[in-house]
């Protein structure tokens, strides 16, 4: 009996099936792929170093002691192929470093999704639910083609790096800031990624798989970052870094990082704000990741008028909920000492003379520093292009 003939994936087919179910674009690229070790081993370098601060579950470790997020066979040894998604979640809105009043704070633009109910009611949407049931429905029409196979769908919960694998899939080179930069779409895009068994189809191409780096000698993100998070071009010390310190970091945050964060209260974007391959990104026409109005430049006193419920509410399928309901008041407290209205202070009084049983440290301490910044007369307003 003659053994059947490996099955492979068609690059042209898994394109199709991600723009038929709402992706943007797509790439696929078969395991092991070119710079895959010295990918690996620059992850190596930076678990090892402790730049991923309280993020434990980067450093994990396989059976064999290997990382798995080191390389893509580390946990999935039958992988052969995988399929990047990429969703643009660019908005028509004001960027964080355009001015705003002193009174406004900053969400991650990524965090303001949302979609319309049929009774026209706008509500939170999960980009990593919405691209998920995405991926779910390209690996259902992969197999109606190819019948079944061992397959994986993450978005940003499995143990790979998207970024690093859509570089491989030639959806972008990555940035000085870390980000991936697609040539068209810039850096305002969600990833998901399709882990398969199946080999990847020869094909004759026009252009290389690969794009390459076009930063040049740019270096705005590098100069804007406000707490010195990219140490060098291509380098990020997450610790340092505004994203991780508002919405992973459960803690204190030091002083001189308090500072650096400015109005923001969940997430940061001026890396990519600054970035001139975002300029002309196409605004998102993708009806299930639209911007929620009020999380465009919010006011500190509505987000500080929030009770526990209010919050669980407003942020139930929201990314905004990751932070918690005392960490977006922490960074709030840290917003409003880096405001100058004075008019903050009894807000801040109150919370620290009349202390929740549930406030934890980090809040009390934030609140602190922001009393004391505030009596120091603290920087007000946001500051121009190119100087924060």
């Amino acid at each position: 009996m003659e053994a059947a003939l490996p099955r492979t994936i068609s690059p042209p087919l898994a394109r199709r099936l991600a723009f038929e179910v709402g992706f943007t674009e797509s790439g696929l690229v078969g395991l092991p792929y070119a710079g895959s070790v010295e990918q690996a081993e620059r992850y190596a370098r930076f678990i090892a170093s402790g730049q991923n601060g309280e993020m434990a579950y980067l450093a994990r470790r396989n059976e064999h002691g290997e990382l798995v997020r080191g390389r893509i066979e580390a946990p999935f040894p039958w992988a052969r192929s995988v399929l990047v998604c990429m969703a643009s979640y660019h908005a028509d809105a004001p960027r964080s470093i355009d001015a705003s009043a002193p009174s406004q704070g900053w969400i991650a633009r990524y965090a303001w999704s949302s979609r319309r109910d049929p009774d026209g009611r706008q509500r939170p949407s999960d980009y990593h639910k919405v691209l998920l049931k995405r991926l779910r429905r390209v690996e259902s029409g992969l197999k109606a083609e190819y019948g079944g196979f061992e397959s994986r769908a993450y978005v940003d919960t499995g143990p790979v790096v998207e970024r690093s694998v859509a570089q491989a899939a030639g959806l972008g080179w990555t940035g000085k800031n870390t980000c991936l930069i697609h040539p068209r779409f810039g850096s305002w895009s969600f990833l998901g990624v399709l882990v398969t068994e199946l080999p990847v189809e020869e094909v004759s191409r026009e252009v290389p798989l690969t794009v390459p780096d076009r930063c040049g000698s740019c270096t705005r993100c590098l100069d804007a970052c406000p707490t010195g998070a990219l140490t060098e071009p291509y380098k990020m010390d997450a610790t340092r870094c505004i994203a991780y310190l508002t919405i992973e970091h459960r803690g204190e945050i030091a002083p001189e990082l308090s500072t650096g964060m400015g109005r923001q209260v969940f997430g940061c974007d001026i890396c990519q704000d600054v970035c001139p391959w975002n300029r002309k990104a196409p605004i998102t026409q993708d009806e299930a990741l639209g911007a929620r109005e009020e999380l465009i430049n919010p006011e500190l006193d509505w987000l500080a008028d929030l009770k526990e419920s209010d919050f669980e509410r407003l942020f139930n399928g929201s990314p905004v909920r990751r932070t918690g309901f005392w960490g977006l008041r922490r960074n709030v407290a840290i917003a409003m000492g880096n405001s100058g209205l004075a008019r903050y202070i009894p807000r801040l009084e109150q919370w620290l003379s009349q202390p929740s049983s549930a406030a934890p440290e980090g809040f009390i301490r934030a609140a602190r520093w922001a009393l004391q910044h505030l009596g120091e007369g603290g920087p007000a307003g946001t500051p121009p292009e190119g100087s924060v």
